[in-house]
């Protein structure tokens, strides 16, 4: 019995010919001369007692075309002899031994005589390849191929040339990496000089019994189309609009494959499902409204207090009142390099009244790069309380309370429009240095109109004020809240590092809206897993890092989707934080879904390929963004702001080249796969190194992942993974991957970490990870305390010993002996372990040595 998968082994590899035959037919000459060239046996003759055009002999013949064969037969055929006389010769060849061309002779050899041909070594090559933009129903169990013919304009040209350009002109469009390599697509051209059987007047020419690639299209005789596809690769649209773009090609000798309607319905993908709904605004235009509403309602809270509407406005009026004291003007650029706090926040608001943009400093960064900000920048003030911070040439340092208590006699000067430069956010890429992106007013409020309304945000929400100022997630959190009247609850940067205490923080001011990096909720899922009680958060904003939705379900088994809404939102500074949203359901969790959704009212996105040109739907391209977010440009640099700000041709205004790859697929959501530059060739093959940490991160028990490439050259790069495990073992995760992955993407080690290091802007700090070396042997680390240290003091320097991996003493600095954030999150873990006391990170930063440290749990 053939199987399914013989079925299809052989099928996709076979072509079949049948030839009608006049008068008399001599069924044992046919036999001989067919067996001279297939082999003795290979031909069989049957009569039948009903003509030739019964409908019983056209099933007849069908199911001899549809029997195939494999290589090592070469061929077989079947003689269908009629009552009047007539004959069909049905030939079935599989192409490794006779081509379009012997398969023809082998047939008029067999009925007419004369030389017949000899076995082909034509290949099939990249039959079993499965196109990315396909989006074939996968897995459902299909091997019988699916067909449908196009008709073409009388007079079309059959030139096979033209045709063969006009593929490559389509596959160029479909798969541009590759170009025509693997492209998983055979175009027939076993006709018109080359000895189609389909160019006889009689007969009828079977391409394929089953497609020898995913898609296969065929030009026949009368000048129609004919496509086989196979419904687990590809999708009846995807062939159907692919024959289209090939027929377009062919049409316009390969300039185009979108006529003009199917272009526009392709920039349709790209819109918003609404209309956007704004009127541009400056943001303290907007706060003012919201005051006037509710005055006395919280608008901010931190660990020293509560501060109303009202307060909150009058405080940045004084703050604002010594900023045009100290000569600030408007269209100037403040640095503010303040902690996280209620004064953070006045301070921002009031450099805004002033006309002036805020350049946000994060006080965590290293002298050097904030030196070269304020430089860059060319600031002439900063707003800091940090004795610390770097100064020079005329730079002015002020604070917040020399702010309020001056009392200059400049009267306020008229703001520029909604149009002028909210902030300037310094970004870092793969152009170098950090450079200063500028992101006016009305940008801040488009994106709060956007998505005001779908969010359902209002007055009764709380937010969390969570992430660095110098991050953009933080114009999210802090005028997505004040600009809708919410509650903003600034997070001190301990907590924000403490999962246990954030989760704590959460329930006690009552927090519904909160804002994520996926690296930063991994540990507050994993916290509230241990919980009893349940958090009033009913909205989660994701952005900043790809999010493997797969870690999602642990969360969703305890807030369903009708309690809790999962936001995943793509964006970037240059277009105003966010850009797209899809809300994450438990079939996108299940699915592993990589879509980032629709653009949000107002932003517009394109897939093009390095041409410019609109990618088709499926495949992918670089992503491009435009509308409403588009930022102003870099500060200072416009060669760079020329190279990625580019004239929008579909939509008129302004485009931004993101840098990242994408699909739009064909029912408008987009697919994020990952930034261009993080691409890499390891052994001939190119990698994503983000595919492999999603693979990671959907394995149970798996918390959060991340993956590098190491290595200085080609011979020595590899890949390298990081895990943070909840149960299991770093073996069973690889044991896991290796059947989902190919050898080339297993990476050569898993480490497995307590947590990952993350940058002040709450992503996975890549350049702070570990070398992935094996552990220390407890038996080469000393476990007895010295004389004079025990009980909790002991047992913190056996944990200490533990994880530094050598004798440390309990009056040992943990900084001056080489810890480190990661090293401080290591001990926690292992003293949660060993049930000794929690370990706030800002703890161990303030009683560095062992003796502190005890002295301070135990008090």
């Amino acid at each position: 019995m053939v199987t399914p998968s013989q079925w299809t082994r052989n099928a996709k590899h076979c072509h079949a010919l049948c030839l009608r035959l006049d008068g008399p037919v001599d069924a044992g000459l046919v036999a001989e001369r067919f067996a001279s060239i297939a082999g003795p046996g290979e031909l069989w003759a049957e009569r039948v007692p009903f003509g030739a055009e019964d409908p019983a002999s056209a099933q007849r013949r069908a199911r001899e075309l549809a029997r195939p064969v494999d290589a090592r037969r070469g061929a077989r055929g079947a003689l269908i002899e009629y009552p009047d006389g007539r004959a069909d010769l049905v030939i079935v060849a599989h192409r490794a031994a006779f081509d379009g061309p012997a398969l023809r002779l082998l047939a008029t050899a067999a009925a007419a005589g004369g030389p017949g041909p000899e076995r082909s070594s034509a290949r099939t090559s990249g039959a079993d390849h499965v196109p990315a933009w396909g989006l074939g129903d996968r897995g459902l169990g299909h091997y019988e191929p699916a067909e449908f013919r196009v008709s073409l304009p009388s007079g079309t040209d059959r030139d096979p040339e033209g045709w063969k350009a006009a593929l490559a002109a389509v596959l160029a469009r479909y798969e541009p990496e590759e170009r025509l390599a693997g492209a998983g697509i055979l175009f027939d051209l076993d006709g018109f000089d080359s000895g189609d059987p389909d160019s006889g007047d009689t007969g009828e020419y079977v391409p394929c019994l089953a497609p020898p690639f995913p898609l296969t299209v065929t030009v026949g005789r009368a000048g129609g189309l004919r496509c086989h596809y196979r419904p687990g690769a590809v999708s009846l649209p995807v062939a159907t609009r692919f024959v289209r773009h090939l027929v377009e090609a062919h049409r316009t000798a390969g300039k185009d494959i979108f006529d003009e309607a199917e272009r526009e319905q392709v920039l349709a993908l790209g819109r918003p499902s609404r209309a956007p709904s704004t009127t541009p605004r400056r943001i303290p235009e907007v706060f003012a409204e919201r005051a006037a509403e509710r005055p006395d309602a919280i608008a901010l809270s931190d660990e020293d207090g509560q501060v109303s509407y009202r307060e909150l406005d009058r405080w940045s009026a004084r703050l604002a009142d010594g900023l045009r004291a100290a000569g600030v003007t408007p269209g100037d650029l403040v640095g503010v390099c303040l902690d996280r706090s209620a004064e953070l926040v006045a301070v921002l608001l009031a450099v805004l009244k002033v006309g002036a943009a805020y350049v946000p400093l994060d006080p965590a960064y290293p002298a050097e790069r904030l030196a070269y900000t304020v430089e860059d920048a060319r600031l002439a003030v900063v707003i800091t309380t940090h004795n610390g911070f770097p100064v020079s040439g005329g730079l002015r340092v002020l604070t917040p309370r020399e702010l309020t208590e001056s009392h200059g006699d400049a009267e306020p000067s008229a703001v520029g429009g909604a149009d002028e430069a909210a902030y300037v956010i310094y970004t870092s890429g793969s152009t170098g240095r950090p450079k200063g992106v500028l992101v006016p007013h009305s940008n801040v409020v488009a994106l709060v109109d956007a998505t005001r309304d779908d969010f359902a945000l209002g007055a009764t929400d709380v937010w969390t004020f969570f992430h660095s100022v110098a991050f953009d997630f933080s114009v999210w959190e802090i005028w997505g809240c004040l600009l809708t009247g919410g509650h903003l609850v600034v997070v001190p940067y301990w907590v924000s590092r403490s999962p246990e205490q954030l989760r704590d923080l959460l329930a006690e001011r009552g927090v519904t809206v909160l804002s994520q990096t996926p690296s930063a909720f991994a540990p507050l899922t994993e916290v509230e897993r241990t919980r009893h009680d349940r958090l009033p958060v009913r909205l989660v904003i994701f952005g900043g890092e790809p999010l493997p939705v797969r870690s999602l379900l642990p969360w969703l088994d305890r807030y369903p989707e009708t309690r809790c809404r999962l936001v995943n939102m793509f964006g970037i500074t240059e277009t105003t934080v966010h850009v797209t949203a899809e809300t994450v359901t438990r079939w996108h969790a299940l699915a592993g879904s990589r879509s980032v959704g629709r653009p949000v009212p107002g932003w517009r996105v394109y897939v093009l390929d390095e041409s410019g040109r609109l990618a088709p739907p499926g495949v992918a391209g670089e992503i491009h963004v435009a509308g409403a977010g588009v930022a102003l440009g870099y500060l200072r640099r416009p060669g760079l702001t020329a190279e990625r700000f580019l004239p929008d041709p579909f939509g008129g205004g302004r485009m931004y080249r993101t840098g990242d790859r994408g699909r739009l697929r064909p029912d408008g959501v987009l697919e994020h796969l990952g930034r261009q530059d993080d691409q890499v060739k390891l052994r001939g093959f190119r990698i994503e190194p983000d595919e492999i940490r999603s693979v990671l991160a959907e394995g149970t028990g798996v918390v959060a992942a991340a993956v590098t490439v190491r290595g200085a050259d080609a011979a020595s790069r590899r890949l390298d993974a990081y895990v943070v495990l909840s149960e299991g073992t770093t073996a069973a995760v690889r044991e896991r991957i290796s059947r989902i992955l190919p050898d080339h993407m297993v990476p050569a080690t898993i480490t497995a970490l307590p947590a990952l290091p993350m940058t002040a802007n709450g992503k996975v700090d890549l350049a702070a990870l570990p070398d992935p070396v094996e552990a220390v042997p407890e038996s080469d680390v000393d476990d007895e305390p010295p004389a004079g240290v025990d009980g909790l003091a002991g047992e913190l320097l056996a944990v200490w010993r533990q994880v530094l991996g050598f004798a440390v003493g309990a009056s040992d600095s943990f900084w001056e002996v080489g810890g480190n954030s990661l090293l401080a999150m290591r001990i926690a873990a292992a003293m949660r372990e060993r049930g000794l006391p929690p370990l706030h990170p800002r703890a161990l930063y303030l009683n560095p040595t062992v003796r502190k440290l005890a002295a301070s749990l135990t008090s």
